[in-house]
């Protein structure tokens, strides 16, 4: 199932962080495919495991894991601390986020999520949601599509981008993947095309799924949910996420110094576990390219 769907990225590092205790409650917050929550589920034996998802597919998922300590939370995880509490559950002892879109978004045309195929510009993660690529690249302001796609795409030309973008909609709404690409191309350096078209629609992912400020939430959520000695493993894609995992493990928070008590003693409710960022083995990488770029972070409630 998760072979053809997602291929789990660093799915032993992953599971080792967990340090799983088989009578242990468990949660997966990015459920996906179920690679990940399969693996911890063969560690359990009368353990609970949460899967939170929102997108339609991965329910698809769920349904055949059919494994009694298995349930799926329908939800965006930034309500991590709302939605447990409602299955009564106030702790757990590990926490699992693998923060990269799944293969098989991306490798389904119509989500529009990949540069490789032309689709409708949608990226919508929760396909109920109300705001789509379209929406932004066709109404956001100048100004507005300048601040995301230096901020979240972190493309050194943004302004000029913007300013492509807003004075071809002026003569044709831009629909569809190929036509924003068009739409842009004059902006692109040769050879560097596939790494400048996947930051802006990066950019516009980002936006339409408010990824950074739900990461942030679910993050502070962690600080209520994760027993004391219980584990969060984070792993990252791209330099915006990681920072935040990063300062949120060594601060307790995402901008800003770390907080001292009185007697100087710094005041945050984790600590790191590997000093040393964790990434892919070269035989992953070559075997899934996708794991190229995967950071992990492992953090243990003080």
């Amino acid at each position: 199932m998760e072979q053809a769907y997602h291929v789990p990225v660093m799915l032993k590092e992953c599971i080792d962080g967990l340090e799983i205790n088989p009578a242990g409650i468990y949660v997966d917050v990015t459920f996906g495919g179920g690679g990940h929550s399969k693996a911890i589920l063969d560690k359990l034996t009368t353990g609970k495991l949460y899967g939170f998802d929102q997108d339609q597919d991965a329910k698809a998922n769920a349904d055949k894991m059919n494994h009694p300590a298995f349930t799926l939370i329908e939800a965006n995880f930034r309500y991590l601390k709302k939605y447990l509490r409602l299955h009564g559950v106030t702790q757990v002892d590990g926490i699992l986020a693998d923060l990269g879109i799944s293969s098989h978004q991306i490798d389904t045309p119509d989500r529009g999520f990949s540069i490789r195929f032309d689709a409708e510009l949608d990226m919508r993660m929760n396909q109920m949601g109300s705001i789509t690529a379209k929406n932004i690249v066709n109404e956001y302001s100048e100004h507005d599509l300048h601040r995301l796609f230096g901020m979240y795409g972190e493309i050194k030309n943004a302004k000029s981008l913007a300013q492509q973008v807003v004075r071809s909609r002026a003569s044709k709404t831009l629909s569809t993947v190929y036509e924003l690409k068009d739409a842009v191309r004059a902006l692109v350096k040769k050879g560097e095309e596939s790494k400048y078209y996947a930051q802006m629609f990066q950019a516009l992912r980002i936006e339409v799924n408010d990824e950074l400020k739900t990461l942030e939430e679910m993050l502070m959520g962690t600080t209520d949910v994760i027993k004391p000695g219980g584990v969060l493993v984070v792993m990252s894609y791209h330099s915006l996420e990681d920072r935040l995992v990063k300062n949120f493990i060594q601060k307790g928070k995402f901008h800003g110094d770390v907080e001292k008590d009185f007697y100087g003693n710094e005041i945050k409710p984790f600590e790191a576990v590997n000093r040393k960022l964790i990434e892919a083995s070269e035989e992953e990488v070559l075997r899934n390219n996708r794991a190229r770029s995967a950071k992990l972070r492992i953090a243990r409630k003080l």
